[in-house]
Formats: C-alpha cells, sequence, structure tokens
C-alpha cells in the first residue's frame, strides 16, 4: 500500500483539488455541495455554498475559481463508503461556475452551448491563451442517459464551443506540458483518449473516441477512470476508481506505475508545495483529503501564481 499522510477527514465526498500558493487546498465536496478550502492543519471551511454537485475546478488567468456543476447525484452509503447514484432529486441542469474566492459569491457563466443544456459537468483545465476545455459527463437516469462531450470556452461567458459530442461519461481532462495534446478519460469503460490541439481550442480535424488513433490507455478489467493530472514529464496521472488508485501513464500509452490506496474511490490528483512534488489526492468513499511525495514534480498550473 502506498505510504501517505492524511490532511484532512470527513469530507462528503470531495473531489477537483487545488494546491494554493499560501499552502491550503481548495477542493469540492460534491454530497455537501460546496467549494472547501483544507487549511494546512487540515480545517475545513467553506468557501461558497454552490448547491447541486460542484465536481472539477480550476483558477483562472482573472483569479476567480471556475467551477464544474454537475447540477447533484443521488448517494448511497454501503460499508461507510460514500457512492454516487443516479440523479439529484433537485437535478436543475448542468453549469460552470465562476466563484469570487474572497467573498464566497458566485455567478452562473455557462449553463449550455448552441441552445443545448450543459447535463453534467465535471472536469476543468485552462490553457495559456486564459480559455478553459471542459468535459461533461452526462448523466445516468434509471432508464435513460443524457450524454455529454468535450467543450472549450472563455471566462467572458460569450464563447462556448462543442469540440467533441457525444462521449461516453467523459470524466477527466488535462494538457500535455507543450499544450499541443488534449487527454480526457471516460468512466466505465476505463479509457483514456489523447487528441493533437491545432489551434486554441480547436482539435484536429476528425477527433473522435470513434477513432482508433486517439486511443491512449485501455487497460481492462473491472475499473474506471475519474480525474487527472499531468507531471512535469507529461506522465497522465489518472485517478482509477474500483481498484482505488493513481494509474501513471507515459505521453506514449504505457503504463509505467501504479499507486494504490484504501479506497475504492480514488477521484482526483493535484500538486502543489514549493517544488510541485507534493501530490494530494482525493479518496472519495471515506471522505478524505491525503498527499505523499512524488517522484516527480507535477506540471504548473495555468492562473496560479507561485
Amino acid at each position: 500500500m502506498t505510504e501517505f499522510e492524511v490532511v484532512a477527514t470527513g469530507l462528503r465526498f470531495p473531489e477537483g483539488p487545488i494546491a494554493m500558493p499560501d499552502g491550503s487546498v481548495l477542493l469540492v465536496e460534491i454530497a455537501r455541495g460546496t467549494l472547501s478550502r483544507v487549511n494546512p492543519n487540515g480545517e475545513v471551511e467553506i468557501v461558497a455554498d454552490l448547491g447541486g454537485g460542484p465536481n472539477g475546478a480550476a483558477i483562472g488567468p482573472d483569479g476567480y475559481c471556475y467551477v464544474c456543476n454537475s447540477g447533484g447525484f443521488g448517494w448511497l452509503e454501503v460499508d461507510g463508503l460514500l457512492y454516487p447514484h443516479g440523479v439529484a432529486d433537485d437535478y436543475a441542469g448542468g453549469r460552470i461556475e465562476r466563484v469570487d474566492l474572497a467573498t464566497g459569491e458566485f455567478e452562473r457563466v455557462f449553463d449550455s452551448c448552441d441552445g443545448n443544456a450543459l447535463a453534467g459537468p465535471n472536469d476543468i483545465v485552462f490553457d495559456r491563451q486564459g480559455g478553459f476545455w471542459f468535459s461533461d459527463t452526462g448523466k445516468l437516469w434509471h432508464r435513460k442517459t443524457t450524454r455529454g462531450g468535450i467543450y472549450y470556452a472563455t471566462t467572458d461567458g460569450v464563447h462556448i464551443d462543442e469540440v467533441i459530442y457525444p462521449t461516453e461519461l467523459a470524466n477527466g481532462i488535462a494538457l500535455s506540458p507543450d499544450e499541443k495534446t488534449l487527454y480526457f478519460c471516460e468512466t466505465l469503460n476505463g479509457r483514456l483518449w489523447h487528441f493533437n490541439i491545432t489551434a486554441t481550442g480547436t482539435l484536429e480535424e476528425g477527433a473522435s473516441t470513434g477513432n482508433p488513433r486517439n486511443l491512449l490507455f485501455a487497460p481492462g478489467g473491472h475499473l474506471g477512470f475519474d480525474s487527472m493530472a499531468v507531471d512535469s514529464d507529461g506522465n497522465v496521472c489518472q485517478a482509477t476508481v474500483f481498484t482505488g488508485g493513481i494509474s501513471v501513464v507515459s505521453p506514449s500509452g504505457e503504463l509505467v506505475d501504479y499507486y494504490d490506496f484504501p479506497d475504492p474511490l480514488v477521484t482526483n490528483i493535484c500538486f502543489g508545495g514549493d517544488d510541485l512534488r507534493t501530490a494530494y489526492i482525493t479518496l472519495s468513499g471515506t471522505g478524505q483529503l491525503v498527499k505523499m511525495r512524488w517522484p516527480r514534480p507535477g506540471l504548473a498550473l495555468n492562473g496560479l501564481n507561485r
């Protein structure tokens, strides 16, 4: 089992961690509907009560925190583990929200694209141009599925493009160090995809999950992929659920390492510390934020001043 240190407990399905320059970690608590801050001493404070199902989060070039809000899930507790299940009773659609970290005030930036409602925005990453890519997982109802896709948008709330549609439960999303490659994964089929970026917000012609050349890594078996981060060597550090770990996948699609944790719902990872070698990892089923020393620095994220 991987050696790690527990930073905080009692979280309600934590996700979307952001290691801040002051040593705190911003994260969402999906089941609580909040954007929260974990201080270095482990104390947790609520930054914004967003409702719905806040999921991926990232700091934008304007210093605000942008949150993918899926609209929420139902919840099951089994053997002491919390699991998302279905759709919240009060589900009213998905959205991208902008949070003022100083005041906790927030506003809706996007809830649709080309007249089509966002179903379940999940994860987000900013590029050097100040725009952001995000995934929409869609929603799993009892007898139907609302599909999602991959989008590119700008913080002004005006420009949003549906770049790939549909996808099968698209989840984590990230950029390569040179920002020439977009990565995203699909949850239940455990597939990690990569696409060439040809211009700002644009992928190569024919980019599709129907094209086998875009498939980077698909190990098979009973596992799923959640959120991800990229390290300074360009490896994709892929949160792996059901088996409960972090799969480290090279840019050429090889599994170079695997770190296991005592929680089947390892959902996300981010890098912090002065040398970006402190990995913060969300163990969502047990409601923990943990940290460990990583063998390489993580990739510095756009929007964070260190």
